[in-house]
């Protein structure tokens, strides 16, 4: 099993979680390929047993890898999908933060889950991601989110004007903050915060959810997958940021976006024992009797 390890910062706390993932995959006989500037992050608070090899781009691991573990939070995980791409390598995420959707092993479940994905005992989901388009080329050829796209104001004293077509029909104009085009995986992330309703992975969706509205009768849509989403955007400053998972652009108002399903999904590894209507439960505290709960404190 040849393993690429990627991540972007550590605190000392994690420390020992990190070195017993690098020591198992010794044990296991496992090769680690590890993001080189996280490799210079980990030199000298860990002891690599066997110096593992280094790479910096998707072409330094694609076909050479069989998985990639992203060691951090969810925001982590939606970093090593831009390092990923279309390469198919199956991402999996050991949860080093807080809520974790998406990072699905916690730290405590480190050899447990190694052991378990080296016997074969995973499911690859595929999530769809969704790609912009714009005449300027906006975030190069990373121009797509396994999240969430997100349209919003530079400052709280305005209001963006969002007009939305779908399929070239006339949708709606947003009197908002703002407006969040999500994937059905990026339907527990901003989304939620925004009243949108949670989509299963594979549901075929797109969700488009305004942020504050200043018009309450407006709510979340749900719409097909295959359809071409076109948002341009008026305010009353000369510009707006746009956000693709964690890259955010400063535009011109009058720069129109186009929003299409990506041609290639992301595999995400989850092991045979986890789904998604346990992790919402265990995410969201759906089922837990809060009057239990508050008879504690």
């Amino acid at each position: 099993m040849k393993v690429a390890i990627f991540g972007k910062n550590v605190s000392e706390t994690v420390i020992p979680y990190i070195q017993e993932l690098f020591d198992e995959l010794h044990d296991l006989n496992a090769v680690a390929v590890v993001y080189k500037p996280f490799f210079e992050i980990l030199s000298g608070k860990i002891t690599f047993l066997r110096q593992p090899d280094l790479f910096i781009t998707q072409a330094d691991i694609e076909q050479k890898v069989d998985f990639l573990f992203s060691i951090g939070g969810d925001g982590t995980i939606l970093d090593a999908v831009g390092l990923v791409g279309d390469s198919g390598i199956p991402v999996t995420g050991i949860n080093m933060g807080r809520l974790g959707f998406l990072s699905s092993i916690s730290k405590e479940q480190i050899i447990p889950a190694i052991k378990a994905i080296q016997l074969g005992q995973y499911k690859l989901e595929k999530r769809t991601l969704l790609q912009l388009e714009t005449p300027k080329s906006l975030f190069g050829l990373n121009n797509y989110a396994l999240n969430d796209l997100i349209v919003y104001k530079p400052n709280i004293m305005s209001m963006l004007t969002i007009k939305t077509w779908i399929n070239d029909e006339f949708l709606n104009s947003y009197w908002a903050d703002g407006l969040i085009v999500a994937t059905p995986t990026g339907s527990t992330a901003y989304s939620l915060s925004c009243t949108g309703p949670i989509i299963t992975p594979d549901s075929e969706n797109f969700l488009i959810t305004p942020i504050a509205s200043h018009n309450l009768t407006v709510r979340p849509i749900v719409i097909r997958d295959d359809s071409e989403i076109r948002i341009r955007v008026e305010s009353k400053s000369s510009d707006f940021f746009v956000s693709l998972d964690s890259r955010i652009e400063k535009l011109d108002h009058a720069l129109e976006l186009v929003i299409r399903r990506a041609s290639f999904k992301i595999n995400l590894l989850r092991l045979t024992d986890k789904n998604f209507f346990q992790t919402i439960r265990e995410k969201l505290n759906w089922g837990l009797d809060i009057r239990n709960w508050q008879n504690n404190i």
